[in-house]
């Protein structure tokens, strides 16, 4: 029996949140959950996860999984308020440990682990799990960041930001610990399952004002990926990777993201005040 697949869209963020369902048992995984957060004003909120939650609830479903495709630089985690509510282990890729130690020396904090805690359980390429009585397979997809997965359940695939719709390409691979000859690779090892095979996006970036979307499959990103289509080689895909990303801004909320989602998705510690702070390096040759 398929995964029975609800999807919520975060437009502050284009982000796709996806909740995978087994219809059988009502065991669920949910993918890339959004914790709201203003950076102007500090203000964290729970209105995207509020809406994840109400559904779980409304549908009887219960959480044993809460997935990172890996660790976002471009929204906070909700994994560890919805788990709170729902129940539930928080995994990602067992090479969040590498992004844990960049991401210790970036923001010289001495309290960040870099041994995989405080997430629950770390996948192995190619490790199996259930979602109530679905199996799921984990695929190591690294190249965007060193610890990107790809779960597996039948015939969809969540890949995280590995690749976009097929008229908006591929994730950058500029982050510490990127690698676009990496990320050619991943991307063929994606497509090279069937080509039914559906592939379940984090993002969306709709270029030319078309509607969000976020599910694909292998054929057609195979046949009109705008980046890696087949007859597009590693070298080719990688100057083209490399100079796009050298134009590409820093997410708007890379820096509070990472200090948040290397710690699976909990907000720093408190200070002697009672307050929690984010860090904000300062790049300048100035006094």
């Amino acid at each position: 029996m398929d995964a029975r697949i609800t999807t919520f869209f975060d437009e502050a963020t284009f982000t796709a949140t996806h909740v995978i369902a087994d219809p059988a048992s009502g065991g669920a995984a949910i993918v890339d959950s959004v914790l709201d957060f203003d950076p102007a004003s500090g203000r964290v909120e729970t209105r995207s996860a509020q809406r994840v939650l109400d559904f779980v609830q409304r549908e009887g479903l219960t959480v044993t999984w809460h997935l990172e495709t890996h660790a976002h630089a471009d929204h906070l985690s909700a994994a560890p308020w919805l788990q709170r509510h729902l129940g539930g282990w928080i995994g990602i890729g067992t090479r969040i440990r590498e992004v844990q130690a960049v991401f210790k020396r970036v923001f010289d904090e001495p309290d960040m682990a870099t041994d995989g805690r405080p997430f629950d359980h770390l996948f192995e390429d190619g490790e199996r799990f259930k979602i109530g009585s679905l199996e799921a397979r984990v695929i190591a997809t690294p190249g965007h960041t060193p610890a990107c997965v790809t779960y597996l359940v039948g015939d969809d695939a969540f890949v995280g930001d590995t690749l976009f719709m097929p008229d908006y390409g591929s994730a950058r691979c500029d982050f510490p610990g990127g690698d676009a000859a990496a990320l050619y690779r991943s991307i063929r090892t994606l497509l090279a399952l069937p080509p039914h095979t559906r592939l379940h996006l984090c993002h969306d970036y709709p270029p030319d004002g078309r509607a969000p979307a976020w599910v694909t499959t292998v054929a057609e990103q195979r046949a009109s990926n705008v980046h890696v289509h087949d007859g597009i080689d590693e070298a080719s895909f990688v100057a083209m990777r490399q100079a796009r990303d050298a134009t590409l801004a820093v997410p708007r909320l890379m820096l509070p993201s990472v200090q948040v989602n290397v710690r699976a998705g909990r907000l720093p510690p408190p200070h002697d005040n009672g307050r929690r702070y984010l860090k904000l390096p300062i790049e300048a040759d100035a006094p």
